[in-house]
């Protein structure tokens, strides 16, 4: 009979004595200069947080509440007794903070590194007696657990590990990996894990406390231990190499936050915000299972050599059942000034038979050669140089407007935003800047004249962050053109990184508001015309991060307003609106959003017998496969067999030679938002017509 069948019976009482008595380690204990960080960790904090957090009983509770989520967020491990004799950190997480008594908090770690423990020396006995893979039971096995209560009984944990153990296993033989390959997989994940358990140190518990008590604040705050300063000071001194991709964690995961412009993984095109990393190989090397690994040691196994090559298995964002992944190759590199420089091509919209040239000027980041503009050189590299050439270029070639591209700008250097805004108007505010301490900077553009004052529509996505949403804002506020595409990203917060006389932490210092007085925090810049996308604002943007700070207001000030683009904003979504119900990339893109919603709603738990899983799987997957070849049909494109083949039919399919196939949701954003600009010259023209 099945080991899954019979485990729940037969083996309950070893399973309940092996997990009674955990193995016995090391007890692992705070350093004095641990205890003289948390101390200044609290100061900086008091003193130096934008935030105006008052650590009372009630910030006590969320930072306890925070650190056990961050422990076991997903309730798999500790009982609610391992718990209790914690409680009273409920009440007592500031003072011990502020007098750097981290003796409970550390023991509670070394509780759930106990039941950890002897949790994967279970799963690894259960191998070593031999499975039996059986899948035809009608069992489900709960996928989030975020919100369940804690377990009272080692009975309850027990079941759930019978089906997560039986959840690995179905997992792997949905790839066709035979008993053998699966239980050698499992060993190795598990063995993994538990040595990475028996390899920590304080240093380890000390971080993820001070990450518990930093992120009960805001998620940009953090402390960084001495060696994730050093590994910081490498990674600028770019002597170790990487693939271009800001990583968080996300539960046992490794997320994709963002990719770098011109980076790595961004000229590769293999990996996309939310993707999911689940084991990381050399070029040579076996992959290794990186499951429940922590963000640092997966950055380490990432990063490597220049021009070395680094293989990833990533699930894809819109993938619902981790079964579904692929293994991608990136060339680790460096990301040069070059790689990163704006650019510009003329695109040529098409009204009642007549061509019409429409620029567009992609920048993905807000940079200045820093190096050349402190030695006092004439012709430093600069966001804003490089665009008013462009700009230049574009006149010369007769277009009747201008896209500026910001999708995926995550920001850059404040003083390029507020210079490239001063390309568009005649001087002014571009944005304001508080303290902690309720004082107002205002930075603006002070030099006369423009470089272009036609037509403009800027474009923008949710990955659109910091700089971009200033220039965005100001843009909008000034009424000097239209701002089309998603909701920004909504970081509205500035850092800093201070020593501490142990490791270093990043503060929130300050707080960017438009000139208009609304915070770019949390909402982010709202588009004019709103476009679909694949995007999920509930996994990326800072509204989807806990304890962000809110959005707010300060005092407008005073600016002249250069157009009023709501007045012809009806007008504009209602042309708009009949192009999209024609666009085939555009009914993609709002089916497919709608999808990944429906599934993510629906998607509470998984089959475990193997006959249903694989049936939903490819219910799922011929939904998703459809909606693509409709696409591709109505583009006149070669239709594909598998949902997964859709991110690399660019580079499979000798048919795919037309921009809409190589990137339907990036493409087709452009020409939209081109047609759109076209829409508002005409109208601008029509009006200043009308008034003469």
């Amino acid at each position: 009979m099945s080991l899954f069948a019979t485990l729940s019976r037969s083996v309950a009482l070893a399973v309940m004595l092996v997990i009674t008595s955990p193995t016995a380690l090391a007890q692992i204990a705070p350093t004095d200069e641990q205890r003289q960080a948390a101390v200044e960790i609290a100061d900086s904090l008091r003193y130096g947080h934008y935030a105006d957090t008052n650590f009372d009983e009630q910030w006590s509770q969320d930072a306890f509440q925070r650190y056990l989520n961050i422990l076991d967020g997903q309730r798999y491990y500790l009982l609610s007794r391992d718990i209790e004799p914690y409680r009273h950190l409920e009440h007592g997480m500031a003072e011990a903070l502020f007098s750097g008594d981290l003796d409970d908090a550390f023991s509670l770690y070394n509780r759930l590194n106990e039941r950890r423990t002897a949790r994967f020396e279970w799963l690894l006995e259960r191998l070593d007696e031999g499975l039996s893979f059986e899948f035809e039971s009608d069992e489900r096995l709960e996928v989030d657990r975020e919100d369940s209560p804690w377990a009272t009984r080692e009975s309850e944990l027990d079941e759930l590990w019978r089906k997560r153990l039986k959840n690995d296993a179905l997992t792997l033989a949905l790839t066709d990996q035979d008993d053998e390959q699966i239980e050698n997989n499992l060993r190795q994940r598990y063995k993994g894990q538990l040595s990475r358990l028996r390899q920590t140190e304080s240093e380890d518990v000390f971080g993820l406390i001070m990450s518990a008590v930093a992120s009960t604040i805001d998620p940009h705050t953090g402390y960084l231990s001495p060696r994730q300063s050093e590994s910081f000071d490498i990674q600028m001194s770019l002597s170790l190499e990487g693939i271009g991709a800001a990583l968080q964690s996300d539960g046992e995961y490794v997320k994709v936050a963002s990719l770098v412009p011109g980076g790595p993984a961004d000229r590769a095109g293999v990996l996309e915000p939310a993707d999911r990393i689940i084991a990381v190989g050399q070029e040579d090397g076996e992959m290794v299972n990186v499951i429940g690994m922590r963000l640092d040691n997966v950055v380490d196994l990432i990063r490597g050599p220049k021009g070395s090559v680094v293989r990833l298995d990533v699930v894809p964002a819109q993938a619902v059942d981790m079964t579904r992944s692929q293994v991608v190759e990136i060339t680790r590199d460096t990301v040069s000034l070059e790689d990163q420089a704006a650019s510009s091509e003329v695109i040529e919209v098409e009204r009642n038979g007549q061509p019409h040239r429409i620029g567009v000027i992609d920048i993905p980041t807000f940079y200045v050669d820093f190096d050349a503009w402190k030695a006092g050189e004439e012709e430093y590299r600069s966001t804003t140089r490089d665009v008013a050439r462009e700009i230049e270029k574009l006149k010369q070639e007769g277009v009747e407007g201008i896209v500026l591209d910001l999708r995926n700008n995550g920001g850059g250097a404040l003083q390029e935003a507020n210079s490239l805004i001063g390309l568009f108007i005649d001087r002014g505010p571009t944005v304001q800047v508080r303290d902690a301490q309720g004082r107002i900077q205002l930075y603006g553009d002070t030099e006369a004249g423009t470089v272009y004052d036609g037509p403009l529509t800027v474009l923008v996505n949710r990955i659109s962050a910091s700089a971009s949403e200033i220039f965005a804002g100001a843009i909008q506020d000034y009424g000097r053109g239209i701002i089309v595409g998603n909701p920004t990203f909504g970081k509205g917060t500035v850092q800093t990184l201070n020593d501490l006389s142990h490791g270093q932490i990043k503060l929130t210092r300050a707080k960017f508001y438009r000139i208009s007085g609304d915070s770019t925090q949390n909402r982010g810049v709202e588009p004019d015309i709103i476009f679909p996308s694949l995007i999920d604002p509930e996994r990326i943007g800072e509204s989807s991060l806990d304890n962000a700070l809110a959005w707010d207001t300060v005092q407008n000030v005073q600016y002249r307003r250069y157009g009023a683009p709501e007045s012809v904003l009806p007008e504009l979504i209602s042309q708009y609106e009949q192009r999209a119900q024609g666009n085939p990339n555009f009914r993609y893109l709002e089916r497919q959003s709608a999808l990944a919603r429906q599934l993510r709603e629906q998607h509470t738990s998984v089959s475990l017998n193997r006959e249903q899983r694989q049936r939903e799987l490819e219910a799922q997957e011929a939904e998703k496969l459809s909606l693509e070849n409709q696409r591709r049909r109505a583009l006149g494109l070669t239709e594909l067999e598998e949902w997964m083949d859709a991110r690399s039919s660019a580079d499979n399919d000798d048919e795919a030679d037309s921009e809409e196939d190589k990137m339907p949701v990036d493409r087709a954003h452009v020409l939209e938002a081109a047609e759109i600009l076209l829409d508002y010259a005409h109208l601008q023209e029509e009006r200043r017509m009308a008034k003469r």
